[in-house]
């Protein structure tokens, strides 16, 4: 993130929808065989033509494995990111998982949840 740059906050609508909501699922993340996170209270938000992504409680994420890292990043929808290097047995996956720290108002509900780049981990999910 850079310092000193005015940032504008986009408000979700028809042109760029987003949406949150209880996943209804129990949701297994695995890193290099290892599962790193489990929990049956992930949200799932949906925004516009992206795929659909799992936010995972922070609390249910195995802390041993992450450390948080260095690189931060932006989005007009949702806020400032910041991310966590992710221990595997294969080694350290760099920038792994996101969370937003302080969440715009219109996306509050991901505060204290992270979420996994899919093509770095295993993520299921299956039916409660």
């Amino acid at each position: 993130m850079q310092s000193g740059i005015a940032r504008g906050v986009r408000i979700p609508g028809v042109g760029h929808p987003i949406t949150i909501e209880p996943a209804g699922e129990r949701v297994i993340v695995r890193a290099g065989g290892r599962v790193v996170a489990e929990t049956t209270a992930a949200l799932i938000l949906r925004e516009a033509r992206l795929a659909p992504v799992y936010y995972v409680p922070l609390r249910d994420v195995d802390r041993a494995a992450i450390e948080r890292s260095t690189h931060t990043s932006h989005c007009p929808y949702k806020g400032d990111a910041s991310y966590y290097d992710l221990a595997t047995g294969d080694g350290v996956v760099p920038n792994a998982i996101w969370e937003y720290l302080e969440p715009y108002d219109s996306v509050g509900e991901i505060a204290g949840h992270v979420a996994f780049y899919p093509h770095l981990v295993d993520i299921s999910a299956a039916p409660m």
